[in-house]
């Protein structure tokens, strides 16, 4: 049990110490990608292999100490490691040098352990490769060493199952010093100073809200977090939980602390068990130590906290309808004011801040106001994590300074487009962003710059697309989001988005009418201007920034019955080239509709007009004789 500052103190030195008594540490990576793509298969086979060796002393945590004569080496499940895209990933640390191995296999497993783990030689061919350079250490990995992590910082270092570990990396030295170096407002007022602002995508000043709470009369305070991220492309706030939920909990500890609230609950979407797993594992093993509960560290500050599974609803996101699902209501949105920090959780002043909030929490209070204030912008301190999706080479979680641009997060961290495609615009901030393109590649990235290009930061979603992208297609494919995700409270956002659905169907499918555009964005500015919530407001923008940048593409699709992406199924024009046509029939024969004629050994012709755009006679076509015509 750790019962005051000393046995923290002692606690801490004892798992820093076992953690330097490892001759190797096995740090496989955990996250939801990798193990999508084999990784638990991966870290049970070293387990086996290992403990089949009598000369090697294995360990699966620091605190599993056994007498042995043997190396000791430790097998681990890390949070995301970041580099997604070439997972399962594997790093074997030995002292200072750490070797990162991309798109492991079970078959590799033996091969690491005895070259790497027993030896000191680097298998090369499981090294990630960048043109002719390889690189051995993750660090030198050009999508690694352009990020500045601080949320992130534990992440694919430590097991995310590992009090000892979170405490030998120096866990809970900022809730010791917020509980007995500074009183509660000079919390607050750190917090303030330091410009953080809420990551979950309204970017209001967390300290702000702390101080409101803070002022409240009422004596019962709550600390929610929200885990809800339902963005399409976002994996964030889940990659945190999943990777360093010690972190968020002792974030959420600190705020708990200073606006003296005494219960704390992480709203968390159901659809990540695994987020939901580690938590609930984290919160039994701190209240088992004694850092949860009552009389923490021996202070008069008590803290208990609990876990809610969304039952996946977008809405939930917003603050008004989490607080109404927690308490087991239908989660809607309500009329503001009275705002959540004056009648939040069961109408109690209530702390609301996403899982990347908290998670910067501990590191201000640790390092203070000043030095957060040195990354990024004056307007928007500190980093910000994003997911990198779509048709870029290297996917995956990263974590970069405000103010970065496209271009840097695009090119030199994302390594560019994939199969040497050419760059055509971003989707930010989810379905409730918008899209920027080439023209914005070197606007710095903050919460009040990208607001000029009807776009968000949101969350934190970033969905990369190349030419081959229809981009009505995109503003169709979010609204058909929003509009099914509408919790159906308010008329503007239930009606005008399922109108503005409507229209955008009628357009990919050659139906449209010039008008139409003109009435998407009366839609747009009516649904912004009158909806209930902040995601009704912000439900237009991707249809609004895509009409701003891309009103060609709309154009086109109307007049011309064209889709230059050749993506709209319903403006496919399937052509015969005659000049590789060997007339062998076998388009006619796949043809569901005898939309195709012609004479054996002579040039078939395609019927646009009988043509349903299925795609068959392409698919079957052995002389590549048949094309979309653009």
């Amino acid at each position: 049990m750790i019962q005051n500052i000393e046995d923290l103190t002692q606690a801490r030195e004892t798992a820093a110490a076992e953690m330097k008594s490892y001759d190797c540490r096995v740090l496989v990576c955990s996250g939801t990608g990798c193990i999508a793509t084999g990784s638990n298969k991966i870290h049970q086979l070293f387990q086996e292999l290992i403990a089949d060796d009598p000369a090697i002393d294995l360990q699966f945590a620091p605190h599993d100490a056994a007498e042995h004569d043997g190396p000791k080496v430790g097998v681990h499940k890390t949070g995301c490691q970041g580099f997604c895209e070439l997972g399962p990933l594997v790093r074997i640390q030995k002292g200072d040098r750490t070797v990162q191995y991309v798109k492991v296999q079970p078959e590799d497993v033996k091969e690491i352990y005895e070259h790497t783990i027993l030896g000191s030689d680097v298998i090369e061919r499981l090294l990630y490769q960048k043109g002719e350079k390889k690189y051995v250490q993750p660090e030198d990995i050009p999508f690694i060493a352009k990020q500045t992590r601080i949320v992130l910082e534990n992440c694919g270092k430590l097991d995310a199952e590992s009090l000892d570990e979170y405490l030998a990396a120096g866990g809970f030295k900022a809730l010791e010093k917020a509980m007995f170096q500074m009183d509660r407002d000079q919390v607050i007022e750190e917090i303030d100073k330091s410009g953080l602002r809420g990551r979950g995508g309204g970017g209001f000043p967390a300290g702000k809200k702390w101080k409101q709470v803070a002022r409240q009369k009422d004596p019962i305070r709550y600390v929610v977090c929200n885990g809800d991220e339902g963005d399409p492309g976002a994996f964030m706030d889940g990659s945190v939980m999943e990777g360093d939920p010690f972190k968020l909990i002792e974030g959420m500890m600190i705020a708990a602390y200073a606006v003296r609230s005494s219960d704390g609950y992480i709203y968390v979407r159901a659809e990540y068990p695994m987020s939901v797993a580690r938590l609930r594992h984290a919160i039994a093993l701190l209240e088992e130590r004694g850092l949860l509960g009552d009389n923490i560290l021996g202070s008069d500050f008590s803290f208990h906290m609990h876990i809610n599974r969304g039952a996946g609803a977008f809405v939930c996101g917003e603050g008004s309808a989490l607080t109404a699902s927690i308490e087991g209501n239908r989660g809607m949105p309500r009329v503001k004011p009275p705002r959540t920090v004056e009648k939040g959780l069961w109408e109690r002043p209530t702390v609301l801040n996403n899982v990347e909030t908290y998670a910067n929490v501990p590191k201000i209070i640790l390092q203070g106001a000043d030095w957060y204030r040195t990354i990024g912008t004056a307007g928007s301190p500190g980093t910000k994590t994003f997911s990198l999706t779509g048709a870029i080479e290297n996917t995956g979680l990263i974590e970069v300074p405000m103010g970065s641009t496209l271009r840097e997060i695009i090119f030199d961290i994302g390594g560019g487009l994939k199969n040497g495609s050419t760059f055509k615009a971003v989707q930010i901030g989810g379905p409730s962003g918008g899209c920027l393109t080439e023209e914005h590649l070197d606007v710095p990235l903050d919460f009040d710059s990208v607001k000029k290009y009807n776009a968000i930061i949101g969350s934190g979603g970033m969905v990369v697309m190349g030419q081959d992208t229809c981009m009505v297609e995109v503003a169709r494919f979010f609204m058909s989001f929003t509009q099914r995700e509408s919790c159906g409270k308010c008329t503007p956002c239930r009606e005008g988005t399922k109108r503005m659905l409507e229209i955008l169907e009628r357009i990919v499918n050659g139906q449209g009418k010039l008008e139409d555009i003109d009435t998407l964005e009366e839609l747009a500015k009516m649904i912004q201007s009158m909806a209930l919530c902040g995601l009704g407001k912000s439900a237009p923008l991707p249809v609004l920034s895509t009409l701003a940048t891309f009103r060609d593409e709309y154009v086109e699709h109307i007049v011309d019955k064209r889709c230059r992406a050749k993506q709209c199924t319903a403006l496919r024009r399937y052509v015969i080239n005659p000049a590789f046509c060997k007339g062998c029939s076998k388009c006619a024969r796949n043809c569901p509709v005898n939309a195709i004629s012609g004479v054996v050994k002579k040039p078939y012709t395609i019927d646009s007009n009988k043509c349903i755009k299925c795609g068959a006679c392409k698919e079957n076509c052995a002389f590549d004789a048949i094309y979309i015509e653009a």
